[in-house]
């Protein structure tokens, strides 16, 4: 049976998409799941991914997650702030502008990278290669484009030097202690107060 399909037919069609689409909006607001959760899909993920090892370990490893989560989150925003700065005060070649040690230091493990062409991710962002330590020295070179935004370079200084020996615990799989997460939150929350994220 070859049927036509006309104006109305698909009129129709789209009508009742977009009818479908407000009530399950409604649903979820209501609490009932409509199709496929992406969230609890990555929880089973996960659950799956650390059912082998004990109890203990995971609880430990998803506190670490957690740190190790708003530690990416604050070191690539210093990253960005940097970048637009400095993009905003120097051009676009503001890269060239930089320190020749801090430069060489980048392109080296970009070069590196590169070489070990079976890692995959972001290689062409030479800020990404810059040690963490080595960001509070390109804001302190620069510091007449960010001496209105942080308070002062000792400020900067202490938290970036306390910051980056938890990163560096992190990074290395150690445990931190319950009062050390605080710290670090502590700092990442004056941080991010003060910058205006």
């Amino acid at each position: 049976m070859n049927k036509t399909i006309n104006k109305k037919d698909i009129r129709d069609f789209f009508f009742r998409g977009l009818m479908f689409e407000s009530e399950a909006t409604e649903f979820q607001k209501a609490g009932i799941q409509i199709g496929a959760s992406s969230t609890y899909a990555e929880e089973q993920l996960l659950s799956e991914s650390l059912a082998p090892f004990s109890i203990s370990r995971r609880n430990k490893a998803l506190e670490m997650a957690r740190l190790y989560s708003v530690l990416h989150c604050f070191e690539n925003e210093i990253r960005e702030l940097i970048r637009e700065t400095l993009s905003e005060n120097e051009g676009l070649d503001w890269w060239t502008k930089l320190p020749t040690k801090i430069k060489t230091h980048a392109e080296s493990r970009q070069e590196i990278a590169f070489k070990d062409s079976w890692l995959e991710g972001e290689k062409e962002d030479l800020l990404g290669f810059i040690d963490f330590g080595m960001l509070a020295s390109i804001i302190i070179e620069k510091w007449q484009y960010f001496n209105s935004i942080i308070p002062s370079q000792h400020w900067l200084k202490q938290r970036m030097e306390e910051l980056e020996k938890t990163r560096n615990f992190i990074a290395h799989n150690r445990m931190l202690l319950p009062s050390e997460f605080q710290r670090i939150y502590m700092y990442i929350a004056d941080w991010n107060r003060v910058i205006g994220l």
